[in-house]
């Protein structure tokens, strides 16, 4: 497994120099650019800065895990999920163009309050991943739906997502999520229904005992996973400090 962190609050104000000189001072080796933060990585971005990016990040030696897009699906109005779906094959090939193996996007709610069946929604998300997974797997990039949302997270709603979606380029983003744990402690409700197709990781506070992390890691180990565990964590006025100390926390599990 590799480590990196997420820019969605540690990393949000960074450039990209800053991000770079970050992992390199700290033994992070990748970062996932969640879009509208300083780093300024986004679809809007022309050829000759796709590509300045990118050779930027390779004479470094840290690599970019993946593309955070804000992109979800379950609008009620159609015009605005296929909006999302274009958002979503348009960030894909920014991603391809900087040698980025991923794209991470989200459910991000249910619309039963309007009187729409759960189901339904649950089904019109995945249909949407479903045509982004086959369209990203065109130039190379894999779709990484994020264990996410209020009432999306559950694992089971997560799954039934997934079905639907119907495509081997759409994975799971493991978010780590707290209440993913069972009432006996453990990860297996959760990791029965979600852990044959994980694609990416989302870390957090590893000194919080009452996720089992051990347990977590002994798992990704168990399936042979060999991409990234990405920190997702608040900044810090000190932030190479946090993240040296989480990095050897870090490490500290993998024993």
């Amino acid at each position: 497994m590799k480590l990196g962190f997420v820019t969605y609050q540690i990393g949000k104000d960074w450039d990209v120099a800053q991000i770079i000189e970050k992992c390199q001072s700290t033994g992070f080796q990748g970062v996932e650019l969640r879009t509208t933060h300083a780093h300024g990585v986004e679809i809007s971005l022309s050829k000759d800065e796709r590509t300045a990016v990118r050779k930027q990040f390779e004479d470094s030696g840290i690599e970019i895990a993946g593309i955070g897009s804000t992109y979800d699906y379950h609008a009620i109005e159609e015009s605005a999920v296929k909006e999302s779906i274009a958002g979503t094959i348009e960030t894909a090939q920014l991603a391809a163009d900087l040698g980025c193996p991923g794209v991470k996007v989200r459910p991000n709610g249910l619309r039963t309050e309007n009187g729409i069946a759960e189901e339904k929604t649950l089904e019109q998300i995945g249909l949407a991943l479903g045509e982004c997974g086959k369209a990203a797997a065109d130039v190379g990039v894999q779709i990484r739906v994020e264990v996410h949302g209020r009432e999306t997270k559950e694992p089971r709603r997560m799954r039934t997502i997934m079905d639907h979606a119907d495509h081997d380029n759409v994975t799971f983003c493991w978010n780590s999520n707290f209440d993913e744990v069972g009432d006996d402690g453990t990860l297996q409700e959760a990791w029965d229904l979600l852990g044959r197709k994980i694609g990416l990781v989302h870390i957090t506070e590893l000194c919080k005992p009452e996720y089992p992390w051990s347990e977590l890691f002994s798992r990704l180990n168990g399936i042979g996973y060999q991409g990234y565990t990405l920190a997702e964590i608040p900044a810090s006025e000190d932030a190479e400090r946090l993240m040296r100390y989480y990095r050897a926390l870090w490490l500290a599990y993998q024993d």
